[in-house]
């Protein structure tokens, strides 16, 4: 979770933006970022979309695991994390502008020059009044795809605001109110999320490629018991980043408005 504030007492609560953008390395780095936040947020009317930037072809502890096929299983898993969250149902609820896979490969990613523009693109064509993402800042972060994320993500905010980053995208600047980094090495906001633990939880389990490898569920067996367990881990990690700002529930991040 990072360190306490720095500067007094943690902010919290942003005004329910009208749209937010979401972007993680993996399948389920949003889920776990900040999956209960944009669930409070999509029940009171934000638009939440979801940008993933690999394919998740690495997410496997079977050396014989098919990749083509990892790869789909991993997609739909976030489109039915996604329908978790947003709240929405029916075949295919999620298959819509709200999901964008930027399918580059799993443990290759990189905050590069083609890479910005990409999500650059993005930005300025859905225009959201908050992007929430990786802290690439945090201390000792061991996966490079998450420290990649982190700075795309930064880069590309700076790109997509600016007239003369990309014009050849043909679409006009877009600056947003905020910008919210999850895992952060020094938290200043937290989101009340309580009542919303559950929502976390089910868009966690969504994701069954995960569930030995990441979640530990089933290393051992018993998977049943070993699932509520995984859910006691999600709400006491819930627990703790709620007691930062004295609430019962939260996600902490680090919010950035100067932008």
């Amino acid at each position: 979770m990072g360190d306490l504030p720095l500067d007094g007492p943690p902010s919290t609560d942003l005004a329910i933006p009208d749209s937010a953008l979401a972007i993680g390395a993996h399948p389920d780095d949003i889920e776990f970022g900040c999956g209960a936040t944009l669930s409070k947020w999509a029940r009171a009317g934000c638009r939440v979309h979801h940008l993933v930037l690999t394919d998740g072809s690495k997410g496997s502890w079977d050396p014989d695991r098919r990749l083509s096929d990892l790869v789909a299983e991993r997609r739909a898993e976030c489109l039915a994390a996604a329908d978790i969250i947003d709240g929405r149902t029916g075949p295919g609820a999620a298959r819509d502008d709200r999901v964008i896979f930027l399918d580059r490969v799993d443990g290759e990613l990189v905050a590069g020059t083609h890479e910005r523009r990409a999500v650059c693109r993005i930005i300025r064509a859905v225009r959201p009044s908050v992007i929430l993402g990786h802290d690439p800042w945090r201390r000792y972060r061991l996966h490079p795809d998450h420290r990649a994320a982190g700075f795309l993500t930064i880069d590309a905010l700076v790109a997509a605001r600016d007239p003369h980053f990309f014009p050849e995208l043909g679409l006009s600047p877009h600056r947003l109110d905020a910008l919210v980094l999850w895992e952060p090495d020094q938290p200043n906001h937290v989101e009340d999320v309580a009542g919303f633990e559950d929502i976390k939880i089910q868009a966690l389990l969504c994701h069954l490629s995960q569930q030995r490898s990441t979640m530990g569920i089933g290393q051992t067996g018993g998977g049943g018991v070993e699932a509520e367990v995984f859910a006691a881990r999600v709400r006491h990690q819930l627990g703790a980043h709620g007691a930062i700002a004295s609430v019962p529930a939260g996600e902490a991040f680090h919010l950035m408005t100067d932008l």
